[in-house]
């Protein structure tokens, strides 16, 4: 009789204890919803291409998106109006492409450059922690050094949200991936967990 009061009260533990677990879980995803920042359907972003996946290259790339997008941000910085900023942005190319080219000079770097600013350039799709930035032609001011050939880095400059590393971002395909490995993983987990609770269970019912 006494242990079958004990199990009915380590059930209606668990019982009580799992819409706790489920609203922990509820609010976890919430907060991780609420991180993430979508771009809205006015913004003007800033793509950089490098000359080759080369770490060269690549290193090269990253050191012109530091001066541009600093300058850039600081012009950005206080306006409200996507207009004004594109007037100000359009305005100011030739500064951008000396931003890079005094790059290039300062590491001696030969490489070709052209910058353009228009609402055609194209972008790939980008997955960022749970939301998908979907490819197609956006507003930008596209940075191409060399042949363009290497993985390119790019963020929103309006409303400035360069903060976001994009260049952190993975494709759709790797992420699926890596999520059905978790999943797969968790499930194993899990099964074991139960597995060991069982066994202990009955281990100390039957002492």
């Amino acid at each position: 009789m006494q242990r079958l009061m004990i199990s009915a009260i380590i059930l209606m533990m668990i019982i009580l204890a799992m819409p706790i677990q489920i609203m922990s879980e509820e609010a976890e995803s919430s907060s991780s919803q609420s991180d993430i920042q979508v771009i809205p359907d006015e913004a003007i972003r800033l793509r950089i291409l490098a000359n080759s996946d080369q770490p060269d290259d690549q290193d090269l790339k990253r050191k012109v998106r530091d001066e541009v997008n600093a300058v850039i941000t600081d012009w950005v910085e206080d306006l409200t109006d996507i207009d004004e900023a594109r007037k100000l942005i359009e305005a100011n190319i030739p500064k951008i492409r000396a931003v890079a080219e005094d790059v290039l000079e300062e590491e001696s770097e030969q490489q070709s450059l052209e910058v353009e600013y228009g609402k055609n350039i194209t972008f790939p799709a980008k997955l960022y922690g749970s939301y998908l930035y979907p490819p197609g032609e956006y507003e930008a001011v596209l940075i191409t050094l060399g042949e363009g050939q290497g993985a390119n880095w790019w963020c929103v400059l309006f409303p400035p949200l360069c903060f976001l590393d994009f260049s952190n971002g993975t494709s759709v395909a790797e992420a699926e991936e890596d999520k059905a490995d978790e999943e797969t993983q968790e499930d194993e987990n899990e099964e074991e967990t139960e597995e060991a609770e069982v066994k202990f269970f009955l281990f100390e019912w039957f002492s």
